[in-house]
Formats: C-alpha cells, sequence, structure tokens
C-alpha cells in the first residue's frame, strides 16, 4: 500500500525523482523521520521560488516527521553553480549573516518549531567555517572521486564556460551537510528542487563511504514550478515576489496570488496551499462552471497570505483590494493608498497650492486646459477618492497625504499619484 503522504505529494505534482521510493517508502512507514533542505542566504528574504521545496518539508511535519533547516553560512559563501552559467559575486561575510537572520525570520512563519516534532535551525557555518583545509581535503575530499563530480549536471554544463575550484567544490560541501546532520541528528531524507539532484545524490555517496555500507538515506527531488503559457513563474510586473514585506508588500503578495491564470490556479493550489485535496477539487470544480467569480484565486491568495504575512496584513490586503474595486478611497489610510498605487503612473510637483485644472495639464493627466476643464465638469475627476467638479478647487495642504502626496483619478479606472516635493 503507497505512503498516504507520499501518495499526496504526488497528487500535487511534488515528486519529480527519488533515489529509492521503495525504501523510502519503507523508512517512512517506520515512525518519525528526520529530514532536511538547505537554503543558501544569497539574499536576505526569500522569493516564491524559493519555499516549494520548503512547505513540502513542512508536509512532511504534518505527517509525524520532523523538519531540519538547514540555512547555508558556508555554502552561501561559495555560490551554488546549479542552474547557472556564469559565476556568482560573492558576498561579505556580515552580508551573509545578515541574510541568516532575515532566512530565519521568515522560516518561523512556515514551520512548527515547538511540538514534538518540531523543526530544528541549523547553520551549516558551525561545522563547515571551523573545518581546516587539511581536514577537507583528507576526511572529505578523499571519498568523492573527480570523475564522479565531472558527471554531474551542474558541473558538466559549465565545463566549457569555465568553473572555479570554488563553485566546483559546492557539491563536495553539500555532500559533508548531509554526513553531518545524518550522524549528528539522524537525517534520513534530503528534500531540494530538481536542480539539487547533483547534490543531493553527491551527499549520498559521501554517507555511503563514511557512515558504512548499509547506512540508509534517501533523496527527494521536486520539479521546477512553471506558468502554463511557459513564462517564468513568480515574477510581477515589478519583479520578483519576495517574502519580505518592505520588498513585495502584503497587498502586492495578494495581488499576485489573486491575479493566476485559471488555467494554473489548481496546480498552484496544490503545490503551495494545506488545502485538502477535496477543498482544492472542489474549487477546481468553480474554475470550470463559474471562472468569473475568482473563488479559486481568492482562496489561492487568502491562503498564501496568512501563513506568509498572517491575518492584519491580509485583512489589509483585502480592504484595499476592495476599496480599489468599488472606487471607494476615503475607506484607506494615507499608508494604504501609497502601497496600492505604487506602480501607477506618478509625477514630482513643488509642494505648492495649485488649480485643479493648472494641475492636470502640468501631471500630464489631462492633454490641455480644455480637455482639463472638461474632465473636472464632466464628473471625471477624483482626489484621494473625492469627486471634484469645481473649477475654482485647488489642491493645496490638505489634499497632500502625509503631507507628501495625493492620488487623481481620472475616468474609471486611470490612477495617477502626484508626489510634492
Amino acid at each position: 500500500m503507497t505512503n498516504a503522504l507520499l501518495e499526496d505529494l504526488k497528487w500535487r505534482g511534488l515528486t519529480y525523482q527519488m533515489t529509492d521510493e521503495e525504501g523510502m517508502e519503507k523508512l517512512l512507514d517506520e515512525g518519525k523521520v528526520a529530514l532536511y533542505c538547505g537554503v543558501d542566504p544569497t539574499a536576505d528574504s526569500m522569493h516564491i521560488g524559493h519555499i516549494v521545496p520548503l512547505l513540502t518539508l513542512r508536509r512532511f511535519q504534518l505527517h509525524g516527521h520532523q523538519p531540519i533547516l538547514l540555512i547555508g553560512g558556508a555554502t552561501g559563501m561559495i555560490g551554488d553553480p546549479s542552474g547557472r552559467s556564469e559565476e556568482r559575486q560573492l558576498q561579505t561575510v556580515e552580508q551573509i549573516d545578515q541574510n541568516v537572520l532575515g532566512l530565519k525570520a521568515q522560516m518561523e512563519r512556515i514551520f512548527d518549531f515547538t511540538s514534538e516534532n518540531g523543526a530544528k535551525l541549523v547553520n551549516n557555518k558551525d561545522w563547515i567555517g571551523a573545518m581546516s583545509v587539511i581536514e577537507f581535503l583528507r576526511d572529505f575530499g578523499k571519498n568523492i572521486g573527480i570523475n564522479y563530480m565531472l558527471a554531474k549536471d551542474t558541473v558538466a554544463s559549465r565545463l566549457e564556460g569555465g568553473i572555479s575550484f570554488t563553485e566546483f567544490s559546492y557539491m563536495l560541501i553539500q555532500a559533508i551537510d548531509f554526513n553531518h546532520l545524518y550522524k549528528n541528528f539522524g537525517v534520513r531524507i534530503q528534500v531540494g528542487g530538481s536542480d539539487q539532484w547533483g547534490n543531493i545524490t553527491t551527499g549520498l555517496e559521501m554517507i555511503r563511504k563514511m557512515q558504512n555500507e548499509e547506512a540508509k538515506a534517501y533523496g527527494i527531488t521536486i520539479p521546477l514550478v512553471t506558468k502554463a503559457d511557459g513564462t517564468k513563474f513568480g515574477k510581477s510586473a515589478s519583479g520578483s515576489v519576495w517574502l519580505d514585506a518592505k520588498k513585495t508588500s502584503p497587498y502586492e503578495f495578494y495581488q499576485f496570488w489573486i491575479n493566476t491564470a485559471d488555467a494554473d490556479v489548481t496546480k498552484y493550489m496544490k503545490i503551495f496551499t494545506f488545502l485538502s485535496r477535496e477543498e482544492i477539487e472542489a474549487f477546481e470544480i468553480t474554475v470550470q462552471e463559474e471562472p468569473h467569480l475568482r473563488k479559486a484565486q481568492k482562496a489561492l491568495a487568502e491562503e498564501m497570505t496568512r501563513m506568509i504575512h498572517g491575518q492584519d496584513a491580509l485583512d489589509q490586503a483585502i480592504r484595499i483590494t476592495e476599496a480599489l474595486f468599488s472606487g471607494n478611497l476615503k475607506a484607506l489610510s494615507a499608508e494604504e493608498m501609497k502601497d496600492a498605487f505604487k506602480d501607477v503612473p506618478s509625477v514630482e510637483m513643488a509642494k505648492e497650492n495649485q488649480n485643479i485644472v493648472d494641475l492636470l495639464v502640468e501631471a500630464n493627466i489631462s492633454s490641455s486646459k480644455r480637455q482639463a476643464r472638461e474632465d473636472v465638469t464632466n464628473g471625471a475627476i477624483s482626489v484621494n477618492g473625492e469627486k471634484v467638479t469645481d473649477l475654482e478647487f485647488v489642491v493645496g495642504a490638505e489634499s497632500r497625504l502625509d503631507d507628501a502626496f495625493c492620488i487623481i483619478r481620472r475616468g474609471k479606472k486611470k490612477y495617477h499619484m502626484v508626489r510634492f516635493n
């Protein structure tokens, strides 16, 4: 009988390669298993493409297993060659240490750290950082052959263009991690993206050589997430979708998910949410029968925003969304307006009182004074959600939100931000 967890992972499209499915299934059926996934601190925040292996690890935790979360304070100094055509720019030790703190805070939102099978956070700098070159070469380098490493896709694909010894050694260091966690934390499974297959299998080889022939450890990789139209997943109009609220606000994060295409929404619900199979299949029916209601997209956006940013941030994102849909901007605070209109056309103007007609022309919102007067008298202009029909209306201090900007709407959906300096 297939293990219920593995069956669920397959249904969700989360299994790409497994080193020994039968052995892994037997191991999982025997009781609690420790397993790990690593993330290198190449930035102070993860983006949504990074979290698929972590969410998969969380699924193991919900089935009673223990996640070991490895942040690569050491490997982050080296740079993983996987999926790259050129060398990484090395970061300072101080920057990497700062990045570690950012990733730690984000992992604490996803995992349970307090229960009997609570997650453990480890940093490979603690064991790699103290290792001498001689130890590295004698104790570990001796166990993995050059031909074995050259055959790995991550290295083979870089040989023609060139790869430094630093990045060439990355898989060896990751193999040391797997061996260390196997020996000291009882880790038996490594989870990673599809580009990590070579690194994972090298770790299994290291365990086999250093522990004994009977050592049983396994690897599982997850397919790359793609869009139905073939474009890259995880990008919005303004760039990568980050977990850090300062880089991608909760409102922008919510909007990314709610704008998911019908062709992708069921797939993303399976991969990213912890909704049950029955719930997801029910939403799949709504996509087919009443797509205009976008129930599945709303559920996806709510689940993801709540998990990463919390209920208060989700409530705010929904409030901004509803205010924009209804045109009732008065329901928003100045900070919420700034967030909501971050990407609309904007213009800088002097901080002085100005007639509405003159401002519309100077800000290129209306094409001419004549057009501006028509727009105002026809009720097509709103300032901060308030309709303006008086040609003598003055945009002054009372119109400046936070004494810094105002939002002008022309027509039903054309918004502009005027910034005052």
